[in-house]
């Protein structure tokens, strides 16, 4: 009839529940599909899928395929440092030092460790030549920004007398050499499974109080 508006198709479903857990299943979802499929097989199209949300809604929080690699890589980062954030901005004591490290050491080892971020590891490996953006996304983002944040914190602690001098950078890398000594080369050959929690927690007091002992507090007290 003339004069009537052609009917459309209507939009795309918006996904049910808030923006923070359709984050966290497309998340979820890509992570799944990054390990089964590589980086550079994964689709857009099956991570939607698997997160049951359209694309269109996939590119609103995520504006490519990488950037969803990179917020994978930055979300499991943010959970190893969770002990230094949860812990007080300025160290009161040399224990309470000592007690975050430990805390600290328990929660890489307890999520790098996990076989979805070792299957990331494996695939920055991997597709090394073809898409060198991952190895540096995971240096940057997860490396690198552990050791940042660790030396920062040693950094207070250092400025309250509760560690001895030295660079705070350099104690970093120390804590995190002697946390994981060859560990991580032997899990991605698969050479050996993984740490028992007992295990982990022998890790990260051995680390601690190798860097401590290294960096004796200079409070005569302590």
């Amino acid at each position: 009839m003339a004069g009537k508006k052609p009917v459309t198709a209507p939009p795309p479903p918006t996904p049910k529940g808030s923006d923070s857990s359709t984050r966290e299943r497309v998340l979820g979802a890509a992570f799944a599909v990054f390990r089964k499929r590589g980086f550079s097989g994964a689709s857009t199209l099956e991570i939607a899928t698997r997160a049951q949300v359209s694309k269109r809604d996939l590119y609103a929080l995520f504006g490519s395929k990488h950037a969803m690699l990179t917020a994978c890589i930055r979300e499991r980062a943010s959970r190893m440092r969770q002990p230094l954030e949860l812990a007080a901005p300025i160290p009161s004591s040399r224990e309470a030092v000592a007690a975050t490290l430990v805390e600290l050491g328990m929660s890489i080892l307890r999520v790098a460790c996990h076989p979805d971020v070792l299957a990331v590891h494996r695939l920055a490996i991997a597709e090394s030549d073809r898409a060198p953006a991952i190895a540096r996304t995971l240096d940057n983002s997860g490396r690198e920004a552990n050791h940042a944040a660790l030396g920062a914190w040693l950094a207070r602690a250092q400025a309250q007398g509760l560690i001895g001098a030295g660079d705070p950078t350099a104690m970093a890398t120390i804590f995190l050499a002697a946390l994981w000594g060859g560990l991580l080369i032997q899990l991605l050959l698969r050479v050996r499974d993984a740490p028992t929690p007992d295990e982990i927690e022998a890790r990260a007091r051995a680390a601690t109080e190798a860097m401590l002992t290294l960096y004796p507090s200079p409070r005569p007290d302590d």
